[in-house]
């Protein structure tokens, strides 16, 4: 064949993978790389105590609640036992003290009575023996009556007066004794306070026994991480477990800047994990960052890898317990 003849035709068949090429480029699904991931929630001790049991190993299956870890609670529950002695013994103190109230206010009030009329009496009786003493003052004028009878009448008023006397001093100490119930009541109700605050520590020591029985959250998740085991000693904010949802999952993939405005909150996408080539779940598009930033090391993109890039998050919507974390996948668009 002529040299000249085949240099066009060599160069028509280069045009033509080239268009092909280009064809199947632009036909070709965009497509992000992610990995798997989960939101990891630690469990962690609220309260100090040695380490006696975790129910739990990694990877292992844990219900909504469950009791994860117990921790010795031999001291808070001699400290309840002690706090509840207190409590029973302000009972019988506030029983007691109620009772002296009671026969405190009824003696004084029966005193009291009994010493206004007392006073009543002694008052009339002083009022009759003045009248006396003066009539007889005024029958000795006119001789109708004697000195010696002028004296008695002057006895028996001064006689009344100091029983009036001493029935206004016994009426005024009566009286005075109704503070004592006062003091009483007063007692009681100090009394009373204790044992509230008493009742509230009992109640503080409970919880903290409460928290020496570690929970798991309040949907069912599984371990990824044991920190502790049996023996140990944990304080306040120890991490006991770290567990995931299996149900809270997503793919986080990073979007180059230049293609930020094909994404959206809610778009519809594409998953396809490595570990299941040509398997395909539905996602969404959950989260865009506000912030731009560089992609890390571990993700490979076809574009300028080390370039600002925004990241985001892709809900799984199918099959999403299946997806192992750290798995690594491609996010197809629409």
């Amino acid at each position: 064949m002529n040299r000249k003849r085949i240099i066009p035709v060599v160069v028509v068949v280069a045009l033509a993978i080239g268009v092909f090429l280009y064809w199947r480029s632009g036909r070709a699904p965009s497509h992000y790389t992610g990995f798997v991931e989960g939101e990891e929630r630690v469990v962690r001790a609220e309260v100090p105590g040695r380490v006696l049991e975790v129910h739990f190993e990694e990877g292992a299956a844990i219900e909504a609640n469950a009791v994860i870890a117990v921790l010795d609670d031999r001291d808070v529950a001699a400290r309840i036992a002690a706090q509840r002695a207190a409590i029973d013994v302000l009972d019988r103190e506030i029983r007691a003290q109620q009772e002296r109230v009671g026969v405190t206010d009824a003696t004084t009030a029966r005193d009291v009575a009994a010493e206004r009329a007392a006073l009543r009496e002694a008052s009339s009786q002083l009022v009759w023996s003045e009248r006396n003493f003066a009539r007889e003052q005024e029958l000795v004028k006119s001789g109708a009556s004697t000195a010696q009878l002028v004296d008695d009448a002057r006895i028996r008023r001064d006689q009344a007066q100091s029983q009036t006397d001493r029935a206004r001093e016994m009426l005024a100490r009566a009286e005075a004794s109704l503070g004592n119930v006062t003091i009483a009541e007063h007692d009681l109700e100090t009394l009373r306070k204790r044992r509230e605050q008493a009742e509230a520590q009992l109640v503080e020591l409970t919880v903290e026994q409460e928290k020496c029985h570690v929970h798991a959250p309040a949907v069912p998740t599984v371990v990824q991480t044991q920190y502790v085991w049996p023996g140990e000693l944990a304080q306040p904010g120890t991490a006991i477990l770290s567990v995931i949802d299996p149900r809270d999952k997503y793919v986080q993939i990073y979007v180059p800047v230049s293609e930020l405005g094909r994404f959206h909150v809610g778009q519809k996408v594409a998953i396809e994990l490595d570990s299941r080539p040509g398997k395909r779940v539905p996602g969404e598009v959950s989260f865009i960052a506000d912030r731009a930033n560089f992609t890390p090391e571990k993700i490979e993109t076809r574009s300028d890898r080390m370039g600002q890039v925004y990241r985001a998050k892709i809900r799984i919507l199918e099959d999403v317990e299946s997806f192992q974390p750290g798995t690594e996948g491609n996010v197809y668009l629409g």
